[in-house]
């Protein structure tokens, strides 16, 4: 696997990153990953909060 999200230059100071791969022997490989900040954790809250308080 490449760490194709560690070479890329930080967009923000505080940005947190992510990859996870799943392997299914020889069958199938499955990767994702993820950036966010700090505050797109809290706005994902947040709006989370909203709608589940409606």
């Amino acid at each position: 696997m490449s760490d194709e999200l560690t070479d890329a230059p930080l967009t923000h100071p505080e940005e947190m990153k992510g990859t996870v791969e799943f392997k299914l022997g020889n069958l199938a490989t499955v990767a994702a990953t993820g950036r966010t900040t700090p505050a797109g954790l809290i706005g994902a809250a947040v709006l989370m909060s909203a709608v589940r308080c409606e």
